[in-house]
C-alpha cells in the first residue's frame, strides 16, 4: 500500500469514528470500528457490566444494535457514500449465547443492491468467524440509484 493510499485509510477510519461518536446509542453501548471493505464492514461490541444480564452474558438488545450498525455501516460502503438509509428489515438468529467477557465482533455483507433497497447479510462472532453465535438478514432502503 503506497503513503497515499495508507494515509486515506487513515483519514477514512478517523471519518468513520467521528460518525460512530456522534451517534448516541452507539457511544452508549460502547459499538466501535473496526474494519471496512467494497461491501462489507466490521464493528465491535466489547463486555461492559452495563450491558449484562443474566448469568453475565451481554443483552441480545446489545447484540442487535451491533449487527443493525454494521449492516448499515455495509451499506455505506456498498454505495461509496454515507447517504441516509433506513433499516426495513433485520432478522438475527441466535446459535448459542455469547461467553462472558469477551468482545463480540459483527460483520455485515451489503451483497445487491436495487434501484432503492440494499441486501446485507453477515454473522457475530468472539473471535472466530467459523463458530458465529448469531447469523443476521437484513434489508434496508435508500434514496439514491444503485
Amino acid at each position: 500500500m503506497s503513503d497515499v493510499e495508507a494515509e486515506r485509510e487513515a483519514r477514512n477510519a478517523r471519518f468513520i469514528q467521528r460518525f460512530m461518536d456522534g451517534v448516541p446509542h452507539l457511544k452508549a453501548l460502547g459499538i466501535g470500528y473496526q474494519a471496512h471493505g467494497d461491501d462489507w464492514a466490521e464493528l465491535v461490541l466489547p463486555y461492559s457490566p452495563s450491558l449484562i444480564v443474566d448469568d453475565g452474558v451481554i443483552a441480545s438488545g446489545a447484540i442487535f444494535s451491533l449487527m443493525d450498525s454494521a449492516a448499515g455501516f455495509a451499506v455505506f460502503a456498498k454505495l461509496k457514500s454515507m447517504a441516509g438509509h433506513a433499516t426495513l428489515d433485520l432478522r438475527l438468529d441466535y446459535l448459542h449465547g455469547p461467553e462472558p467477557g469477551l468482545t463480540i465482533v459483527g460483520r455485515a455483507i451489503c451483497y445487491r443492491l436495487t434501484s432503492s433497497v440494499a441486501f446485507v447479510r453477515g454473522f457475530a462472532h468472539q473471535g472466530d468467524p467459523a463458530l458465529p453465535l448469531a447469523n443476521m438478514a437484513g434489508t434496508f432502503m435508500y434514496g439514491g440509484a444503485a
